[in-house]
């Protein structure tokens, strides 16, 4: 089945600007990637705001086409960089789009009119026509090199702008250009957070974005340009810090121009190397490479059933879920960390680590069928944090802890992998990382440490941040994933310790309000308005957050009153809109809400977490720019459809449970990989339905290889080891199936 006409890059990318109240602010790009790859090249229709990836779908106008983008991320976003615009004729010398910087000598701007009635987006493809020039842009992509290629109209006087300058969520900081010949440019575009980026600068990204760009057809001539002002003629060089270029390629085109760059984050030779990856400018070529890349990686999982929608839906999650963590590094591996160049032998350097996300689901599903990926992942963030000699990276960007949002996700994250038996280059010093960021230790290694987990003392000594619900719970969360992980290196005292820690998540119940409840610096709780008070909670209500202790929910249900723990959970879901940006009950466009429907099969009633995670689905997703009920989250938000989709949900990293519900597809097939894979049954893991699951939304018996299964999960080993687990299914509530749970996660 050819896969790659199921994805729809469109979905999803609304921008700050959202017109409809219903969904949007995915935050998605449209642009041409390959899996992974370095180069995300797509369209920008603004720099300014909240608009994370320099496209919104609500906008009407395109200011160039630059050579990286983050998908779905919020923050005001970051990269951005290399932004080429083709025009005719003359322009002003902005953009007139461009909010970070003053626009005073021109009127309208280079920017241009566009329709989405005139713009194609797919799988490593996009092309658009732009209605002020008349010009058809296109690009493509191969892991460290874009390509684009504008079709000007007859006789018209041809000219391509680069704004090297740009940079979303601020501006660079210098640039160094040289003109090496009438086909070729190259430089270095520095940015520090003194020019803004990753939340105006509040993340301290700092970053160089080496280039090196052909053209195919000599220009006539070039001329540099800064502040809205041509400089001198017959410059070859040019180093400031607002630096652009008019390339001019006259009127007696007969073909398009294809202008190719490959792009570095260690340096020029690096850029230099990488320029070889993809031979000439034959654009078709590298467009049908792309397509196969994708393709290729699609590989990893096959469906069968479902109609149009299900399948372009699902196709484009796995796609944007398949987009980050992305290469890093050159293609002779080496990457830049901090004023250090590396060259990593055993992995591929990675980079977007959006970890208080992704911990939930995208790496539970890429654990399944990219575990290279998580190798690589974990690799990467032991290297960046065995350089700072600090915890792993919450929120990594460059190389950078941008710090953002909350908790100990990387230390999640490595542990989970360890667990799985994905292990890092070094374990041993992994597990000791682990264990001094839990501990908030002041030196490791004879050196001083830097931990990720502020109001160390008074979290290490009393199990709770001070006026900080979301801070405390997230932490016992990676306290009892280090009990997992001290557990499986053979660190008994260790794993008691921790375990011990993580089980004083119900000393954060405030028993007359009968929620989780922020402390005071005392140990007193704190004044709340009630469950829906939002005060000392990250993107969740107090109702929301209190139900976050997934290693033990019978534990928190019979806190909460077993009988009012069910009525709860049922007005939680009964009361949510499933398809708004915000709702005060379940809230699936934000993190803390993930995999809540799971809760009911720890609670012996698999059937309502079957109901419920097939609302979610079918409400929270569709298709269209307006597709996503919030924001993308690099990935998180497309692997729980993709994960729930195929028939799971991982409930608690560091328990390698994969919890079931009713598959969206009557057959599914995931590629196991045997360098991380037991394969002991097969090489290849199959769901089955015996019926169309949308009609025969419940489970009433489920097999693994033939052998009847009365639990309501499958463990990771069993699910690797390969082999087929088959659904039978009914159109009414089997209450009686599945009904074997633990009791908690903590054995």
């Amino acid at each position: 089945m050819e896969k790659t006409k199921y994805v729809d890059p469109m979905i999803g990318t609304v921008g700050d600007e959202q017109s409809e109240s219903s969904h949007g602010g995915g935050k998605t790009h449209p642009g041409a990637c390959v899996p992974g790859g370095m180069v995300q090249l797509s369209p920008d229709t603004i720099t300014g705001g909240d608009n994370g990836t320099g496209y919104n779908y609500c906008l009407s106008t395109i200011e160039g086409f630059s050579f990286n983008h983050m998908s779905g991320i919020g923050w005001y976003g970051d990269l951005g960089n290399l932004q080429i615009m083709p025009v005719v004729g003359d322009t002003d010398l902005r953009s007139g789009s461009n909010e970070e910087v003053t626009f005073t000598k021109g009127t309208e701007g280079w920017k241009s009119a566009f329709s989405h009635e005139e713009e194609t987006a797919k799988a490593g493809y996009y092309s658009v026509k732009l209605q002020r020039y008349n010009i058809l842009a296109e690009a493509t992509v191969s892991p460290h090199i874009g390509m684009l290629r504008f079709t000007y109209p007859e006789k018209s006087d041809a000219r391509v702008i680069f704004n090297f300058s740009r940079r979303i969520g601020g501006k660079a900081d210098f640039e160094k250009i040289e003109i090496v010949n009438d086909r070729r440019i190259e430089g270095t575009i520095i940015c520090t957070p003194k020019g803004g980026g990753f939340g105006r600068g509040h993340g301290n990204i700092s970053y160089n974005l080496s280039f090196v760009c052909e053209f195919s057809h000599p220009a006539k001539k070039m001329q540099f340009f800064s502040n809205e002002e041509f400089q001198q003629e017959g410059l070859t060089r040019f180093e400031n810090e607002d630096a652009g270029l008019l390339a001019y390629f006259g009127e007696d085109l007969t073909e398009p121009v294809i202008i190719k760059s490959s792009i570095s984050y260690t340096d020029l030779d690096g850029a230099k190397n990488n320029f070889g990856e993809f031979e000439g400018f034959d654009f078709d070529k590298m467009r049908e490479d792309a397509n196969n890349a994708w393709e290729k990686v699609f590989d990893c999982v096959d469906v069968e059933g479902g109609d149009e929608t299900d399948l372009k839906i699902f196709h484009t999650c796995l796609y944007h879920t398949l987009l980050d963590p992305r290469i890093a590094a050159d293609v002779d591996g080496r990457f830049a960390l901090k004023e250090k160049i590396i060259k990593a032998d055993s992995y591929t350097h990675r980079t977007v680590f959006s970890g208080w996300d992704v911990y939930r689901s995208e790496f539970p599903l890429l654990s399944l069928i990219r575990p290279d990926v998580v190798r690589d992942q974990v690799c990467s963030l032991l290297k960046i944090a065995q350089d700072d000699n600090s915890s792993f990276p919450r929120w990594e960007l460059m190389n950078i802890n941008a710090g953002c949002m909350v908790g100990d996700p990387g230390l999640i994250v490595v542990a989970d992998a360890y667990i799985k038996g994905i292990k890092s280059y070094d374990d041993n010093l992994s597990y000791e990382i682990s264990k001094a960021s839990s501990l908030s230790k002041k030196e490791l290694f004879g050196k001083s440490f830097h931990s990720i987990r502020p109001y160390c003392e008074q979290y290490t000594k009393d199990a709770f941040v001070p006026k900080k619900i979301s801070d405390t719970l997230e932490y016992l969360l990676a306290d009892y994933t280090m009990s997992r992980f001290a557990k499986a290196m053979g660190k008994k005292e260790d794993a008691e310790y921790f375990e011990k820690r993580a089980k004083r998540y119900g000393e954060n119940f405030k028993p007359v309000l009968r929620f989780m409840a922020p402390r005071k610096e005392n140990g007193k709780f704190m004044f709340i308005y009630g469950k829906y008070d939002d005060n000392c909670c990250v993107e969740s209500n107090i109702y929301q957050q209190s139900w976050f202790v997934p290693y033990d929910v019978k534990g928190l249900s019979r806190l909460m009153g077993e009988k009012r723990t069910i009525r709860l959970l049922e007005n939680f879901f009964k009361k949510a809109k499933f398809d708004k940006l915000w709702s005060n009950d379940y809230n699936h466009s934000n993190e803390p809400c993930h995999n809540i429907t799971h809760y009911f099969s720890m609670l012996g009633l698999p059937h309502r977490t079957q109901y419920w995670t097939r609302r979610v689905q079918k409400e929270a997703y569709r298709t269209g720019a307006f597709g996503f009920c919030g924001n993308e989250d690099v990935g998180q938000l497309s692997a729980w459809y993709v994960l729930s989709a195929l028939g799971f949900a991982q409930l608690c990293p560091g328990y390698d449970a994969y919890f079931v519900n009713t598959p969206l597809f009557k057959k599914a097939t995931v590629k196991l990989d045997k360098a991380f894979h037991s394969c002991n049954e097969a090489e290849t893991f199959t769901v089955e339905c015996d019926k169309d699951p949308i009609k025969y939304p419940y489970i009433s018996k489920m097999k693994l290889n033939g052998k009847e299964i009365t639990r309501a999960y499958l463990t990771y080993g069993e699910i690797t080891a390969g082999g087929t687990l088959s659904f039978e299914l009914s159109k009414e509530p089997c209450e009686n199936a599945l009904n074997e749970v633990p009791e908690n996660f903590y054995n």
